[in-house]
């Protein structure tokens, strides 16, 4: 049986998808070789300080934003967030991570790194800790560049995916999904040919059980779900 085809669209700025990467892992544990995990964006906060301060303006403004990412962040022990976040700073948008992380998952595509080591998730991870536990300004392309540099990638190579416009044209296909599946949630979780999805703050258990039904329920079979 071919392993079941998951598309997970996020944002690195988002904190549920940040709270959500530990499920991500433990499914990649747990099911391995039965589920494929293909990665997507979707730009929640594309346009971040005007998105808060349009959204917050009744509600304490970015500090008030802030108040309640880190009140949303107590409830979840494996998770650090730094009181300065939205407030000392403030990225301005996620769409600038998304193109460089997908210039790095370009470099696997091309067998410029090995795509045995995982950089792209281990970049896409490492921009979220940077963000939320550190508040380093990852819209940045100095950090960026910090964290690529961090984690043994070669620059240059990651910059001319960006120059040559490939990693604008697999950010353009990020759009086109989103839009073709209605994702307007990070985390989103689509499977069985979009037919199913699960959004937003999805624990783990309720995850899996989705993953298990297709397994013991392939497409175009009986079921009583």
């Amino acid at each position: 049986m071919a392993p079941i085809h998951i598309s997970y669209f996020s944002d690195v700025l988002c904190v549920w998808a940040y709270i959500a990467q530990i499920r991500l892992d433990e499914l990649k544990a747990t099911f391995q070789g039965d589920i494929e995990i293909e990665m997507h964006f979707v730009s929640v906060f594309g346009n971040a300080r005007e998105k808060l301060e349009k959204n917050w303006r009744d509600r304490g403004g970015f500090q008030g934003y802030s108040d309640h990412v880190r009140e949303v962040g107590k409830k979840f022990d494996h998770i650090t967030l730094h009181p300065d976040l939205w407030t000392g700073v403030r990225p301005s948008s996620s769409m600038s991570c998304h193109l460089f992380l997908h210039g790095i998952q370009l470099l696997e595509v091309k067998g410029i790194v090995p795509k045995s080591e995982k950089y792209f998730e281990q970049a896409t991870a490492a921009f979220r800790e940077a963000f939320f536990a550190k508040a380093m300004n990852i819209s940045d392309r100095s950090v960026q560049f910090t964290i690529a540099e961090e984690l043994g990638l070669p620059i240059a190579a990651i910059q001319e995916q960006i120059d040559s416009g490939e990693a604008y044209a697999q950010l353009s296909k990020d759009f086109d999904l989103v839009k073709e599946h209605t994702v307007s949630v990070s985390p989103t979780l689509i499977f069985n040919e979009g037919r199913q999805r699960l959004n937003g703050n999805v624990g783990y258990r309720v995850i899996e059980a989705n993953i298990r039904e297709l397994l013991h329920n392939p497409p175009g079979e009986e079921s009583w779900c």
